[in-house]
C-alpha cells in the first residue's frame, strides 16, 4: 500500500504541474485572445476567431496528438512529452477562457466606458481599473468550471506517455492485477476538484464585498 501512495503521490505532482503551468500561461494569453477576437481590424479578429473554433471544435487528445508528433513530421524536430502536453493545453484551454473574458467584458454596459471617457481616463485605465474587476467578478462561476475540468482533463497527457496521476494509476493497477488503485486515483481527483470548487466559493464571497 505504501508503495501504491507513493507512485500516485508522483503522479499527482505531475499532474499538479500540468494544471498550474496551464493556468499560468492560459490565463494571460487568453485575456489577448479575447482582446484580437474583439479587435475592430477584421483580419486579426477573423485570423482568431478561426483559432478559437479550432480549439474548441477539435479534441484535446487530438491536439496533444498534433503538437507532440506534428512538429517531426514538418520540421525533423519534436517537443519532449510533458512540453508538447503544456503547449497543447495552453493553446486549447486560452481558446475558453478567452471566450469567457469576452462574455464578461461585452457584458459592461457601454455608458461605463464613455463615463470614464468623460472623466478623463484613458482607455488603459479605464479597463484595468473599472472594467476588469467587475469583469472578474461575472465570470468567476465560468472559470471555476474551467479550472475544475482541467483537473481532469489532466488524465489526458498519459495520451503521449507521461506519467501523471491516471497514469501511474493504470500501470499500478496492471502490475498488481487490482482496481484499487484506480479508485484511489478517483478518490485523489475528487479531492483536488473539491478543493478548487472551496477556493472559488471563497473568493466568490470575497469579490461580493466589492460591490
Amino acid at each position: 500500500m505504501k508503495e501504491l501512495l507513493l507512485q500516485l503521490l508522483k503522479g499527482t505532482l505531475t499532474s499538479l504541474e500540468i494544471f498550474f503551468l496551464t493556468l499560468l500561461f492560459a490565463l494571460p494569453l487568453g485575456l489577448i485572445v479575447a482582446q484580437g477576437r474583439m479587435s475592430k481590424h477584421k483580419i486579426i479578429s477573423s485570423l482568431v476567431n478561426v483559432y478559437i473554433m479550432i480549439m474548441r471544435g477539435t479534441p484535446l487528445i487530438l491536439q496533444l496528438l498534433f503538437v507532440y508528433f506534428a512538429p517531426y513530421y514538418i520540421f525533423k524536430a519534436s517537443f519532449d512529452r510533458f512540453t508538447a502536453v503544456i503547449i497543447a493545453f495552453v493553446i486549447n484551454y486560452a481558446a475558453y477562457f478567452a471566450e469567457i473574458y469576452r462574455g464578461g467584458i461585452q457584458s459592461i454596459p457601454a455608458g461605463q466606458y464613455e463615463a470614464s471617457s468623460v472623466l478623463g481616463f484613458s482607455k488603459f485605465h479605464t479597463f484595468t481599473h473599472i472594467v476588469m474587476p467587475q469583469v472578474i467578478k461575472r465570470i468567476m462561476p465560468a472559470m471555476g468550471n474551467e479550472v475544475i475540468t482541467l483537473v481532469k482533463d489532466t488524465a489526458l497527457a498519459q495520451t503521449i506517455g507521461v506519467a501523471e496521476l491516471f497514469r501511474a494509476a493504470q500501470n499500478v493497477a496492471s502490475r498488481e492485477f487490482s482496481t484499487l488503485p484506480i479508485f484511489i486515483a478517483g478518490l485523489f481527483y475528487f479531492v483536488m476538484n473539491w478543493i478548487v470548487s472551496k477556493s472559488f466559493d471563497k473568493i466568490e464571497k470575497r469579490l461580493a464585498y466589492y460591490r
